[in-house]
């Protein structure tokens, strides 16, 4: 009998050391940058927060501790070997052969000008619901894939491929991540977008020369359209100048020319209303400032035959013209050695 209750006293010890251990592999540690999910019986019950954290044991309770800080990339049209988003049974399929390498099936796109256009681009997420990313979706990171690519082939379908190579890449950028977010928010698949970020944008490699061939000639066919334009905007203000400066001179003189013609015929008019008070005077007045005027245009000569000796000439008008020193000759007013000077001009010896 002793030995009986001996056994069932060292049973029940060994049952409370089982039930300890047990307990007490109910604890856990939720790292920093880590969300703990508890699960009661495979459903989903709780989640803990970082630090030091309990449950029951299994197989009632088990936890799930996701990386809920760190930043995943996912890859579309290339593919690198950093990250994989496609499940498994995609990836059994396909292998690991295009890692390294483009994926045209992913890369090639229809833009909103019907041209074909390779676009490489990465999407960078990060988990931002532990809850939902474990239990909503099936693949969260083929899910965020499949949605980027479908976003992006929307927004390249409506973007014509010349601003797609240039300056749109932002404003792409921008509203694939805004139209992925948008679908991951509706699937409630707790994944926050951080960024998409376009690595290569160029046109299919089989007609990557000809293509450049046609920018080219664009650029060209651009440049002569600036400098006509440049041209244009030279010649046309220089001739409106022009234009105007000929209409300005015009109405200067047609106003210059009425002017004087009003004038004239307010002077005409004075002369006959002086005319018409005292006729002999006036016509005095007249006679006198025509030969004034007359003999002040026209050059005068006086000749006095009584002078002798000399020549008797005098010319009062060149006396009244402006006359320029003539250039110095040689010799010119001086004799030679022993001879007298020439005598000026009018003069006699």
């Amino acid at each position: 009998m002793p030995s009986i209750l001996g056994g069932g006293r060292g049973i029940a010890v060994m049952g409370a050391l089982v039930a300890v251990v047990w307990l007490s592999s109910g604890f856990y540690r939720v790292q920093p940058d880590e969300q703990g999910v508890v699960l009661r019986f495979g459903a989903y019950n709780r989640t803990a927060f970082p630090g030091l954290n309990y449950h029951v044991p299994w197989p009632v309770e088990r936890v799930l501790l996701p990386a809920v800080t760190r930043i995943n990339r996912v890859e579309v049209g290339f593919s690198t070997g950093v990250s994989d988003a496609r499940p498994v049974e995609i990836r059994s399929l396909r292998g690991r052969e295009a890692a390294g390498r483009d994926l045209p099936e992913e890369s090639l796109m229809l833009t909103g000008d019907e041209n074909i256009i390779d676009i490489n681009f990465a999407v960078f997420w990060r988990v931002r619901s532990a809850g939902d990313f474990l239990f909503n979706t099936r693949h969260p990171e083929y899910t965020v894939k499949s949605a980027a690519e479908s976003v992006m082939r929307e927004v390249i379908g409506r973007t014509p491929i010349q601003p797609a190579l240039t300056d749109a890449r932002a404003r792409i950028e921008a509203d694939v991540l805004r139209g992925v977010q948008a679908i991951l928010d509706q699937y409630h698949a707790g994944v926050e977008v951080t960024q998409v970020q376009l690595q290569k944008v160029d046109p299919p490699a089989a007609v990557i020369d000809s293509f450049r061939d046609v920018q080219r000639a664009n650029t060209d066919a651009d440049r002569a359209r600036n400098e006509a334009d440049a041209y244009q905007n030279d010649i046309v203000p220089r001739a409106r100048g022009n234009a105007a400066r000929l209409v300005a001179e015009a109405t200067a003189a047609r106003e210059v020319s009425v002017a004087e013609s009003t004038g004239q015929a307010q002077r005409f008019l004075s002369v006959l209303q002086a005319y018409e008070a005292a006729k002999e005077v006036t016509v005095q007045r007249l006679y006198i400032e025509t030969m004034q005027e007359i003999l002040g245009n026209t050059p005068s000569v006086i000749v006095d035959d009584r002078l002798q000796g000399i020549m008797p000439f005098l010319p009062l008008g060149e006396a009244t013209r402006p006359t320029r020193p003539a250039p110095a000759q040689p010799g010119a007013g001086f004799a030679p050695t022993g001879q007298p000077a020439t005598p000026p001009r009018g003069t006699t010896r």
